[in-house]
This record gives C-alpha cells, sequence and structure tokens, in this order.
C-alpha cells in the first residue's frame, strides 16, 4: 500500500534538531506538495477513506453493512469497493497544554492521559510534546507509556498558550512514525495566544500530513481544534468541568479504536496533484436512526 502523503514537505526542518527542546523558526509561507493523506490512502486503484460511526450516545456503532454507506468524490458518487474494520498498531503524538492556565488542572489531565494509554495494544508507540510559549518534545517515540507519564509529571504550568506552533511542530515529528495510522492527541484549556504560526498555515499542513487529530478540552470549545478534528477524521471532546474528563477520554479512545474503511476506485483518473473532496453518507434508512458519522474530508491526487 502507497500512503497518498508518504510524508509531507514543509521548509522548517531546521527546528526539528534540537532535543528535547525545540523552538520553532517559521517561513514566511509554507511550501507544500500535493501528496494526499494516508487517512485517505491509495491501494494502486482505491482510495481507502477511514469512517468512524457513533450512536445518540457517542459509542461506536460497529454493526453496519456495506451497503449501509454511500461516498462521494467532488460531489460524484463512487461505488465502494472494498469494506473492512481498521486495526493494527498506531502512532500517537501527545500535544499537552503546559501553560499558566493550567495550574490546579494537572492531575486530572495526567490521569486523563493514562486512562487513554490504557487501550494500548503491541506495536504502538507514543511521543509526548507539551507547550507554553513554545511547544518542546519531551518524549521521542517510545513503546513504553511509563516513559510518557513520567515526563507528564515534570511539567510545571507556566507561561502563555502556543498551541498552533505545537501542533506544527508535532505533524513534523509525526514524519518519524514507523505505523501507517497516525493520530495527534490535543489536550488543551483554551486556545491559541502566543503561536508565530497562523490557522491556516497549521489547518494547510495538517491537511496534508498522514494523520487524525484528536482534542480533548478543557472548560472551553477552541473552534479551530473542533474544525481540526473534523477535517482529518478524528474527534474533539469537551470537559466542562474536571469530573467530566475521564469520560469524555473514554469515549475518545472508543472512537479512536473502532472505524470502518471504505474503499472505492476514483471515477476521476486525472494525475492533476489537486485536492478532491469526500464526503460519506448513510444510506436514508439508516439516517433516520441517531447516529453520527465522521470521516477525513478530503485527500491530494498524485501528480
Amino acid at each position: 500500500m502507497i500512503s497518498l502523503v508518504a510524508g509531507v514537505v514543509v521548509a522548517a526542518g531546521a527546528f526539528l534538531q534540537q532535543e528535547p527542546t525545540v523552538s520553532i523558526q517559521p517561513e514566511k509561507k509554507i511550501r507544500h506538495r500535493p501528496t494526499p493523506p494516508p487517512n485517505a490512502r491509495i491501494d494502486v486503484n482505491q482510495v481507502l477513506v477511514p469512517v468512524t460511526v457513533t450512536d445518540s450516545l457517542d459509542r461506536p456503532v460497529m454493526n453496519l453493512p456495506r451497503d449501509s454507506f454511500r461516498i462521494f468524490e467532488d460531489e460524484v458518487e463512487q461505488k465502494v469497493v472494498s469494506f473492512f474494520r481498521e486495526e493494527g498498531p498506531v502512532s500517537i503524538g501527545f500535544v499537552f497544554d503546559g501553560s499558566s492556565s493550567m495550574e490546579g488542572r494537572m492531575d486530572r489531565s495526567i490521569a486523563a492521559i493514562e486512562q487513554f494509554l490504557k487501550t494500548t495494544v503491541p506495536g504502538d508507540e507514543y511521543f509526548l510534546l507539551q507547550f507554553n510559549d513554545r511547544p518542546s518534545i519531551l518524549s521521542n517515540f517510545t513503546q513504553k507509556p511509563d516513559g510518557i507519564l513520567s515526563e507528564l509529571h515534570s511539567i510545571q504550568p507556566q507561561g502563555w498558550t502556543a498551541l498552533n506552533d505545537a501542533i506544527f511542530l508535532a505533524v513534523q515529528r509525526m514524519k518519524r512514525a514507523k505505523n501507517p495510522r497516525r493520530a495527534l492527541v490535543v489536550l488543551s484549556d483554551g486556545g491559541d495566544n502566543n503561536s508565530r504560526y497562523t490557522d491556516s498555515e497549521v489547518r494547510s499542513l495538517v491537511r496534508e500530513s498522514d494523520l487524525r487529530v484528536y482534542a480533548i478540552g478543557l472548560f472551553e470549545k477552541p473552534k479551530f481544534l473542533k474544525r481540526l478534528a473534523a477535517e482529518t477524521g478524528g474527534g474533539a471532546v469537551w470537559a466542562r468541568n474536571l469530573s467530566e474528563l475521564p469520560d469524555a477520554v473514554d469515549k475518545l479512545s472508543q472512537e479512536f479504536r473502532n472505524q470502518y474503511v471504505l474503499g472505492y476506485s476514483s471515477a476521476n483518473k486525472q494525475s492533476d496533484g489537486k485536492y478532491r473532496k469526500v464526503r460519506v453518507e448513510l444510506l436514508n434508512s439508516i439516517r433516520s436512526m441517531p447516529l453520527r458519522v465522521f470521516w477525513r474530508r478530503g485527500y491530494y491526487a498524485p501528480n
């Protein structure tokens, strides 16, 4: 299987060389290469699109047959030719808010990440990035959850919130992942107030990248994180108070581990490198149920 976004080429590699703390020196313009993300992957003749379906209680629904789904590319309906459940190890980057506003919220937030790590399967790997005034890598990829938790406990809340810079750096670091299934888990209690990269720059990078975004919000609902999650086929959960955090994380991890994959042969045979919008919907008979559908919203065609 050839990944549609085998790698994201962004000329910001200089700041990746500093470890364990990395500061960003962004360029004036992001250089994009039209290579589609493996979350909408190509298998010689097929585009593969992971899809999550949840019920009214946010529980994954995994008993739907293939003919429950319709899939469209640039509003042209495509024929579903393969259908299976996505399995196998994953590469996860934890993007953790260490700004001063997290004071008094660290213990519950660390416990939430610990809860997420309990769903690990053989072959999973993780890295940890924390951010305040700037992002820094606390742990490179490891298969040992205890190492991630140890670094989390070392964080001392301080400074502002450079959320966009953190996501930008995390996408770069994800290029080192070993597994084809990749995701960022972002935990934050507020929006960005100190980044050099703009929302549009980060959105463009994530759109082309090899990952899905899952957001855990404390108290607030950052619209930007919600949008990133929706576009990548990930998910977003919000805890209005710290006591709701365990349930929010449990819902997110359930969604993350339970997905369908729909495969189709695109009717558009042009190799033009253009972005193609993807839409997935349920048949009318299924749509009458209180179900929600999440999928990656598009991919870049090969050149």
